[in-house]
């Protein structure tokens, strides 16, 4: 398999999964601002979207968005407890929060990494994510991660997610339960191995 990055970007969510998952895979560093690969080629012409993750199979075919791409992972690897088995109430409740961390907090974060947005506009932007987080506080109460005691897909994208904040100005200081889940995943191997990976621990 191979999965198309960019360092930082939401494809972290997928390259921990994978890690995670002890499969095999191939990174292809995808550029967010020149959408093209390392030797030129023009992104769009893999992606047609133009932006990353986008994990290609072993058979040529290719996968694009995130969520869809964490649970495909997942089940390849069943014993591994990434996902809870198709068809189970579990399951659901993981593409409850799989969808949560989609459109309240990833999409959420969009309109403060773009330079036309107004001071203002990015100021309601930045409440909202505050006031989202600390609603995953609350979840997070007595458990060690999103769905319990098993770490799964949806903590590598709240990961993700969440280590844009400081880079844009939200503050997520005063969530001690939310901090602690945090660093209980950054200090699993899979995180550092893919943080490592994409340049951003030294």
């Amino acid at each position: 398999m191979k999965l198309y990055y960019s360092p930082g970007a939401c494809s972290l969510s997928p390259h921990i999964v994978l890690r995670e998952a002890g499969l095999p895979f191939q990174l292809e560093l995808a550029s967010t601002k020149t959408h093209k690969l390392k030797d030129g080629t023009d992104y769009y012409s893999i992606n047609s979207k133009g932006y990353v993750p986008l994990l290609e199979l072993d058979d040529g075919q290719r996968l694009s968005e995130g969520p869809a791409i964490v649970q495909y992972i997942a089940d390849q690897v069943p014993a591994k407890q990434l996902a809870p088995a198709n068809g189970s109430m579990q399951r659901y409740r993981l593409q409850e929060w799989l969808n949560f961390i989609t459109s309240e907090l990833h999409k959420g974060f969009s309109p403060l990494f773009n330079p036309a947005m107004p001071d203002e506009a990015k100021a309601i932007y930045r409440a909202k994510l505050q006031e989202r987080f600390k609603w995953v506080d609350q979840q997070l109460q007595g458990r060690s991660y999103l769905m319990g005691e098993h770490f799964t897909v949806a903590d590598a994208y709240l990961f993700t997610v969440a280590n844009w904040a400081p880079h844009v100005a939200v503050d997520l200081s005063g969530l001690a339960t939310f901090a602690a889940w945090r660093e209980r995943v950054r200090a699993r191997p899979s995180v550092q191995a893919a943080l490592e990976a994409e340049g951003l621990v030294k």
